[in-house]
Order: C-alpha cells, then structure tokens, then sequence
C-alpha cells in the first residue's frame, strides 16, 4: 500500500485526486494540505510515501516546499504536478529534489503508474523529457565562478571509466535499453552500473543525475542545429 498526501490549492482537484487514489487498491490518501507551509508539517507529521505537490500555491509555494521536505531527510518523495506553461516551475522543482513530475491532465492509469514508480524509488520523467526540458533551461543552472571543471569534482574521480560513460549517457537522456545498445553491453550490466553510479555521485535517482551531469559540465545543451539524441557518451571526454 502506498501512502499519498496531496497537495493543492484548489479543493475540487484535491478532490479529484483523493477519488481516484480511494478507488485504487494499492494507495490510500493519508491527508491534504492547501499550500506549501502545511504540506512541509503534514508532510513532517505523516511521513508518506508519496506527496502529489502542485507548484502555484498562496504563500509558499511547492518549490519551496519541496526543497524543505527533501531536506528534512525524511522518507516522502515529491511528484510535481504542473502545467504545459509552467515547464521553468518543473525545473526548479527538480533542482529542489523531486522525484520527477507530471503533467496535471495526464490520464489517471500515468498518475496511478508516476505514483508507484516514485514510491518504488524510480523517477517518473522519461529520461529524453528530462534532457528536452533542461536543455530548455540550462541558462539558468548556476555558474562556478572559480573555474573548476569536472576533472575537480571528487564524485567523478569516483567512478570508473565504464561508469563515468554510464554516467554521461545518462545525462544525455539515454534509458537502459538504449545505453546497451550502443555500448554492447546487456541491459542487466547496465542496471548494475546504473545502481552504482547513483550511488557514488550521492543521487538518489536518474533525474538528479541529468541534473548534475549539467552542473558539472559535463554535458551540455544540443545545439539548435544538432539532432536531440545524436550526442553519445564518448563525445564527453573523460575528466
């Protein structure tokens, strides 16, 4: 059973989650709150598997809320729920900690599945939206003015140079199948990888690596001009 509090300002769509997650078997609704103060102490005091958080919220918002739920090192992982207008929301909310996000007309069968998958410790952003959507924002990810670059970070001498190309496909958006395929490798290889590259930069999923794949340089936008996908990992030299 996966516990869930909702997050929203607007009773009716608080409602129509609560409905939907009641008349499924496998999640039961643990409470509410209507803004980003009250989720962080529900969230405090229920300590649930999953937090629907909706990003637009009198006071503070889910952003923030975000930020102080996944600070408190607690249990409770954050769905973002947005909006088509709202993509710059998203990617801060990723930068916050989120486990992923979705899009608040998305069908209830990618609700119930987004749900599960971040209960289960996974992200829910397809790995190539992730990339379309920080490739989008990338200007706004914060410069190091000392100049270091990548070969400086100590979580990147950590990995091997199996794991380092591992890590750099995943910032380019790769899944598991297609990193098998192109490095020929089996995709339980891959996984095994995956697990440890995780580990070793100290994320705790796919999104946050993409995220520091992009803080660290380590992989930049497409350019306008340049395919998405067609970047592979062995265009990324090793630091």
């Amino acid at each position: 059973m996966t516990s869930v509090l909702i997050v929203d300002d607007q009773p009716l769509q608080r409602l129509g989650f609560r409905m939907l997650l009641e008349s499924t078997p496998d999640t039961a609704v643990v409470g509410e709150a209507s803004h980003g103060a009250d989720a962080v102490r529900r969230a405090a005091e229920l300590r649930p598997d999953v937090i629907l958080m909706d990003v637009r919220m009198p006071g503070m918002d889910g952003i923030e809320a975000t930020r102080r739920v996944v600070a408190s090192g607690g249990r409770s992982r954050v769905l973002i729920l947005t909006t088509f207008d709202l993509d710059e929301y998203a990617h801060a909310a990723l930068r916050a900690g989120a486990s992923g996000f979705l899009l608040k007309d998305a069908h209830p069968e990618e609700l119930l599945a987004g749900i599960r998958a971040v209960a289960a410790g996974d992200a829910v952003i397809a790995p190539a939206l992730t990339r379309r959507l920080l490739d989008a924002y990338a200007r706004h990810l914060p410069h190091d003015p000392s100049g270091a670059g990548p070969q400086d970070d100590p979580r990147l001498r950590a990995l091997t140079e199996r794991e380092y190309e591992i890590f750099v496909a995943i910032g380019e958006g790769w899944s598991n199948n297609e990193i098998a395929g192109r490095l020929v490798v089996a995709e339980s290889t891959v996984k095994t990888h995956v697990g440890r590259v995780l580990s070793k930069v100290g994320v705790r999923d796919r999104v946050q690596a993409v995220i520091l794949a992009y803080d660290l340089g380590v992989v930049r936008p497409n350019p306008p001009d340049r395919p998405e996908g067609t970047c592979k990992a062995g265009d990324a030299a090793r630091p």
